[in-house]
């Protein structure tokens, strides 16, 4: 595992120190959004690849992120938890990260980082847990208004069971404490790009984030409410915010897929070849031949429109 971490890093050195033209003269390295987490996409998929819960590929993905949280500089923490599936028990984890901030209050940023068995989960979700691990190092000296929690979660393709016992963990006071919850699921390969939120009032950091991107003029959206069953703006709960919205938690979602074909419902990502995620074609070559250019730039997009988020949230925000 050193030799591995060593080589993502050196390698993450290089993309980030030719965008910056001079490493040695600046003692921060010069961050170009999205590249980092691509390079962390291409490791978990292509070095790793499926990641299956309970499985090796699922617990070397949980140490390298483990390694890559402490070589930012965060102390990480492991969060054990079992489940029973099909009469079977299975052990997985989630990896923990904390950033204090101005304030006591907290917002939670999560990915999950195991796959299905098929393909290699480098859109579900490698690409989430690459932009989380970007944002998480984008930020380690930059001074925000809320703390930060980032929480890469074992297990959500056998039912949200990372983020399900992870929201179940918290205290009252913790839940009260925690303003939002942001969620970063399949962000690669999807024909738009999206941010969801909870309904009403509650929909704040959804809100804030799409005037990030308009001020940027990135092309994030949001759901147009095609679907009577999904309004607006909102999505369903099928994805790690759903815990915590259970728990009155205000969250956003930010994923990659086409909300105006097939059941209007988000499941067909593409026009072209219809869902990625959870097939063959769930690979970094597949998504780099049949669409050039639109995973490093998903990336890009959403690493920008997060950190901002997360620099002035609490400043602009309703939050609790």
């Amino acid at each position: 595992m050193k030799k591995m971490f060593l080589s993502v890093a050196a390698a993450m050195i290089f993309v980030i120190s030719a965008a910056a033209g001079a490493f040695a003269d600046s003692p921060q390295l010069v961050h170009k959004p999205g590249a980092m987490a691509y390079e962390h996409t291409k490791y978990l998929s292509e070095e790793i690849g499926s990641r299956v819960m309970g499985m090796n590929g699922e617990a070397k993905a949980r140490e390298y992120i483990g390694q890559q949280f402490e070589r930012i500089g965060y102390e990480p923490s492991v969060q054990p938890f079992t489940f029973t599936r099909k009469g079977k028990e299975i052990s997985s984890a989630n990896v923990v990260a904390y950033k204090p901030g101005k304030s006591s209050k907290q917002i939670i940023v999560g990915a999950h980082y195991d796959s299905v068995a098929i393909g290699k989960g480098a859109d579900d979700n490698a690409s989430g847990i690459g932009v989380l691990l970007e944002v998480a190092e984008v930020l380690k000296k930059v001074s925000t208004p809320y703390s930060i929690v980032f929480v890469a979660f074992g297990a959500e393709e056998g039912g949200l069971n990372g983020s399900t016992y992870y929201a179940d963990q918290m205290s009252e006071g913790e839940i009260k404490d925690t303003a939002g919850m942001v969620n970063l699921d399949s962000l690669a390969v999807g024909d738009k790009m999206y941010v969801h939120g909870s309904a009403g009032e509650e929909g704040f950091i959804r809100d804030q984030a799409l005037k990030i991107a308009d001020k940027k003029k990135l092309d994030i959206g949001t759901n147009p409410g095609l679907n009577p069953d999904y309004p607006a703006g909102t999505t369903g709960g099928w994805s790690d915010h759903a815990p915590f919205d259970e728990l009155g938690i205000p969250f956003a979602y930010f994923e990659s897929t086409n909300w105006e074909i097939g059941e209007l419902d988000g499941y067909n990502q593409t026009e072209q070849y219809g869902g990625i995620w959870h097939t063959e074609n769930d690979t970094l070559s597949f998504i780099e031949e049949a669409y050039p250019g639109r995973i490093q730039a998903r990336l890009s997009t959403y690493s920008e429109v997060l950190t901002d988020l997360l620099k002035f949230f609490g400043k602009t925000s309703t939050s609790k």
